[in-house]
């Protein structure tokens, strides 16, 4: 304790966070680092890997509702009606008068100059053959091999000065991670796999459960190479925190568990929760922590550092949502190149819809409208540039309030009773009989076994609060849950934003403003406040990780790669789980419940 009182943060750090790398996996991106750095690397979560044929589609298990029915259409056109009134701006279908330029396509000079700071830059294709070296290793080399030959110059052979470039013959990778897999043209013979989708893991029909597991491992052994630099042969030196998503269930973790203390490697781990992590890395105790992803969008309430289960609301929509958003508005109003811009089939469409809406969406009153240049990536050509005015740039983050403008999904959620976990303590299943290997997709039922995406309700395990109501109505909700006055009151006036969908601009007003008028006129609060992030939205769960990491001395809730072996998993039968107690008791102790 003596120590604790005399060391100064920098020193704390430089001794505790050399060998401790923080994962903080999402639908969209993986953030991962040292606990010593002042930020995480943040990668594209998904994996490119080539096919034996050209796909039809290159995306995989690409399950997002495309077909939008007409109740939905009417619904959208209502929600867009009802965001333009307390906008101040035009409704969707009204005409243009009093001699105002008109909405369709045409001259782009009719605004003032825009910022030069947002500018929209060309996405390259990505090579996806291999840089030709002098040893030229194969693909099944190595992950060491791979880092080694990516900082390697492409070069002719060695030896043969007089052979052209051209007579050596191209290989293409076996597989592409992170931002090079968005941007590969779908004439390669690639299919682009996303692990998770929705806070989850991808599991369906088309996506089986070993290829998401294979997937997640290739891409977090690619970023612990390829940006960390660790190579397996050192793992051993180092620990990992995990800062999993409230949305994950209990085999979700001990899946991703095995993959860091089996698969990768590593010496110890630990599980904290995002949320909870997300108030260490401000620095608070209490807060109502609201997640904005990509896909899914989380609130929970977290008092004196401890979460509260019962607060723990999922909204299945994000910033992927808006995005898809702002392309419908733009083409029902006719401001959008006549191109052919696929945001559910062509990842390199939803790249460039995502950076034009965190560059030029914002959320005030009155008409928002700039001057911006779409690109065009059609298959195997170059990028074309079309310089356009979009207008209405403040109605798609408006969707955040008003979900039904984003068009919420159709399809079915994971499958249940994959996640619906016998030897998990915290709920009673343990009567059930007990699953055989679960590794062919089956499971025991009446009258023999049936496919683990069919009839998911059967083994129904705790579930998780999944709600299509607003933002605003969701933080509400949340906190009014936990019936005490006193705390409702500190969780209204310490609500906190976090994921890259907290940094648009003008969403601080907007929450404040609407959840002030969604709390019940009969609750005694006057006030509410979203207190500013010490840092970057998008990092500060990756940052609280790293923080509770370092100042984990007791080490009381970490797993040794050994122990997790030995009392984990069964070895040689694929990934299966003995000595719940052990497991609930280390895994789960983070959930507080």
């Amino acid at each position: 304790m003596d120590y604790l009182k005399t060391v100064v943060p920098s020193q704390l750090l430089a001794e505790r966070g050399t060998n401790l790398v923080i994962f903080n996996p999402g639908s969209a991106n993986l953030r991962i680092g040292l606990a010593q750095q002042d930020a995480p690397i943040t990668v594209p979560h998904c994996i490119a890997r080539r096919t034996s044929q050209v796909p039809k589609r290159n995306v995989q298990d690409q399950l997002l509702n495309s077909q939008v029915t007409t109740a939905q259409h009417m619904e959208r056109e209502r929600a867009y009606d009802i965001i333009a009134s307390l906008l101040k701006i035009r409704f969707l279908d009204e005409e243009v008068t009093n001699n105002q330029f008109s909405q369709k396509m045409g001259r782009v000079d009719a605004l003032p100059p825009q910022n030069n700071n947002k500018k929209e830059t060309v996405i390259p294709w990505t090579d996806v053959f291999e840089k030709q070296t002098s040893s030229s290793p194969s693909p099944s080399s190595s992950e060491h091999g791979r880092s080694q030959r990516s900082e390697e110059p492409s070069t002719v052979k060695e030896g043969n000065n007089n052979e052209e470039p051209s007579s050596v013959e191209r290989r293409y990778k076996e597989y592409i991670c992170g931002d090079e897999a968005l941007r590969i043209s779908a004439t390669e013979p690639y299919s682009v796999r996303r692990p998770i989708r929705r806070g989850h893991l991808n599991i369906s029909l088309y996506y089986p459960m070993q290829q998401v597991i294979e997937d997640i491992h290739a891409i977090w052994e690619w970023a612990l190479i390829e940006k960390l630099h660790i190579p397996r042969s050192e793992r051993h030196m180092y620990s990992a925190v995990l800062v999993l998503p409230e949305t994950f269930d209990n085999r979700e973790i001990k899946e991703l568990l095995s993959i860091v203390l089996q698969d990768l490697c590593f010496s110890t781990a630990v599980v904290h929760q995002e949320g909870l992590a997300a108030v260490f890395g401000n620095g608070l105790s209490t807060a109502c922590v609201v997640n904005i992803g990509a896909q899914v969008t989380s609130v929970i309430c977290i008092e004196d550092g401890v979460a509260l289960p019962t607060t723990q609301i999922s909204l299945r929509y994000g910033g992927e949502d808006v995005s898809r958003c702002l392309l419908w508005t733009q083409r029902h109003h006719q401001t959008w190149p006549p191109i052919r811009t696929d945001a559910l089939t062509k990842p390199i469409d939803l790249l460039m819809l995502n950076r034009l809406k965190e560059s030029r969406c914002q959320i005030r009153e009155g008409e928002v409208e700039a001057v911006a240049v779409v690109h065009s990536y059609e298959e195997g050509g170059p990028p074309g540039s079309h310089k356009t005015r979009l207008t209405a740039l403040n109605v798609p983050p408006m969707g955040l309030f008003y979900p039904m403008l984003l068009v919420p999904d159709v399809y079915p959620p994971p499958p249940r009773n994959w996640f619906s976990d016998n030897e998990d303590m915290l709920e009673d299943t343990w009567d059930f009989p007990r699953r055989p290997d679960m590794s062919d997709g089956y499971f025991p039922g009446s009258g023999g076994y049936y496919p683990m995406w069919e009839n998911y309700p059967v083994f129904q395990s705790k579930p998780k609060k999944q709600d299509t109501i607003g933002l605003a109505n969701a933080i509400t909700k949340s906190i009014l849950s936990t019936d005490r006055i006193d705390l409702q009151r500190k969780l209204f006036c310490s609500m906190q934003l976090i994921g890259g969908g907290a940094l648009t601009e003008g969403l601080v007003s907007a929450v404040e403003e609407r959840v002030l008028h969604a709390i019940p006129s009969h609750e005694a609060i006057d006030t509410v406040e979203v207190l500013q992030s010490r840092t970057s939205p998008a990092s500060v769960p990756w940052r609280g990780g790293a923080i509770l990491g370092i100042l984990d001395f007791t080490r009381d809730a970490w797993i040794s790669r050994d122990d997790w072996i030995r009392n984990g998993i069964y070895l040689g039968s694929g990934r299966k789980y003995r000595d719940s107690y052990f497991l609930q008791a280390q895994t789960m102790c983070y959930i507080n419940s």
